[in-house]
């Protein structure tokens, strides 16, 4: 059971001014970050997964430092305003139990920062691996030239793709316009333009006619009893990019029934379904998925060929 936040001991029964006043560099900021965030008990699933490592993350991205910083900077002190804002961030954290992407506005996916809000979801799928390997282990020889983001939320696939392989040209479809608000920003601040474009698009709706050679996609596939009980964090995160339905395959489905019109010969659906991979495994017990195992950790992420697609349009159909 997670722990709660206990008055009688959190220092947040203090005033913000009291706190800031009290600390001088950004040690003193961190440890006490990294004792509230450990007394409060919080859910960390969003780039982090320690009370530390939340409290690392939180500390350096309010003071716009990198996370490879030189450790001198920790004895630093720090200018009031500064130690005000790292206040103002741990007391959101602990009462909003906003995740902490958001209270930033950025997250990092595949080693670049993306701009990120409640419109989106906050970047974190496994497949970041994939990207920044280039999918090599399809396209050993040349790159993908035309790549498909799909369900792309704030972009980050699609356009670490881009920038992971300069000379491809990707699409980013989403359904959500407010999600395409964001992805478009995120192809203005990568200054990726000129072969990155955002296509409002219920799956392949609105994609007729365009063909790839790599679909990739994190789609929304939390099923229903997961969807209930997730950590209070995950209710700040559009819950149309979240659930889909009983098993949470409504999606998958569709794409899984859909992408081979929309693939090369030679081309390959990447998807990722989390916990629900159990449930797919039920459902097409006859198709070869090739689960793909990480480095950094990571499930439910499965790769088909066209000719898989092919093979097994009937299961699909």
């Amino acid at each position: 059971m997670a722990a709660s936040n206990d008055a009688s001991t959190s220092t947040l029964q203090l005033s913000d001014s009291e706190l800031r006043d009290g600390f001088i560099t950004l040690r003193d900021c961190l440890r006490w970050a990294a004792s509230e965030f450990h007394l409060a008990g919080l859910f960390y699933g969003h780039g982090t997964d320690s009370a530390w490592d939340e409290a690392v993350a939180l500390t350096l991205g309010a003071l716009h430092l990198p996370w490879n910083v030189d450790p001198a900077v920790l004895d630093a002190r720090l200018l009031p305003m500064e130690r005000a804002r790292i206040v103002s961030l741990v007391r959101a954290r602990i009462e909003t139990r906003r995740p902490l992407p958001y209270l930033l506005g950025e997250a990092f996916f595949a080693g670049f920062p993306f701009s990120v809000d409640e419109r989106v979801l906050i970047p974190r799928s496994p497949i970041a691996e994939l990207v920044e390997h280039g999918f090599a282990a399809w396209f050993p020889a040349l790159p993908p030239a035309r790549v498909l983001d799909l369900c792309t939320g704030s972009g980050c696939i699609g356009i670490a793709t881009a920038l992971h392989l300069p000379t491809c040209e990707v699409d980013l479809a989403d359904i959500s316009p407010e999600a395409l608000a964001v992805a478009r920003a995120n192809i203005t601040r990568h200054d990726v333009g000129e072969r990155v474009r955002a296509v409002e698009s219920d799956l392949f709706e609105g994609l007729v006619g365009r063909r790839y050679d790599l679909i990739v996609s994190n789609p929304p596939y939390v099923d229903a009893r997961d969807l209930v009980t997730m950590p209070a964090e995950f209710r700040h995160e559009p819950s149309l990019a979240l659930g889909a339905g009983s098993d949470g395959l409504d999606i998958v489905r569709r794409i899984l029934r859909q992408a081979r019109d929309h693939l090369s010969d030679d081309g390959v659906l990447i998807v990722e379904v989390g916990n629900s991979d159990r449930h797919l495994e039920a459902a097409f017990p006859e198709v070869p998925f090739l689960w793909l195992e990480f480095e950094r950790g990571g499930q439910g992420v499965f790769a088909l060929t066209a000719d898989e697609l092919d093979a097994h349009a009937a299961s699909f159909a």
